[in-house]
């Protein structure tokens, strides 16, 4: 009898765990973000890859602010920052952020708050293209504390986004 007990433990626990590893499905589309180092959440071998629909599907945050390479308001759409790191469960302080032309930054993860930067995907209601600093670009909400209009921040707010390691 106490066998079967553990047996039943034994295969409820093997046969959840893939689930909460794997709860946000594997990318249909074209992979936009690749998310890897000290992360809980993945749906790949140690990473965690979006595709833009799966992007969209976490919390949409839209940011209208100025900002210093565009003219006047800009309407940013995308996922906050502080989402991104709760729903893949990133540890350690730092996340490096990496465009497709090997530039990176790093991000101190207590940037990633509410009302703090978005990882964002479509601007002015129109997805990013490679051309308008896309498919990724990680805006802060510069008009609406003066706090995000620094040098420091700026320099944070890499586009043509594609990857981030989240360092321990």
């Amino acid at each position: 009898m106490l066998s079967h007990f553990f047996k039943a433990v034994i295969f409820l626990t093997i046969s959840v765990m893939p689930v909460w590893a794997d709860d946000f499905g594997a990318a249909q589309g074209e992979i936009l973000l690749t998310v890897s180092g000290a992360i809980e959440t993945t749906n790949a071998d140690g990473m965690a890859q979006f595709d833009l629909e799966m992007l969209e599907a976490l919390d949409a945050t839209v940011i209208d602010t100025s900002t210093i390479w565009t003219d006047g308001t800009q309407f940013f759409q995308g996922v906050s920052l502080n989402v991104l790191v709760d729903r893949l469960g990133i540890h350690g302080d730092t996340l490096r952020a990496t465009a497709i032309n090997d530039y990176a930054v790093e991000i101190p993860v207590s940037d990633a708050v509410e009302g703090g930067p978005i990882i964002a995907y479509k601007l002015n209601g129109d997805t990013l293209s490679v051309r308008e600093k896309g498919p990724l670009w990680i805006v802060y909400p510069y008009d609406s504390d003066s706090v995000y209009r620094s040098e420091v921040i700026y320099s944070r707010s890499i586009w043509q986004l594609d990857r981030i390691v989240a360092l321990d």
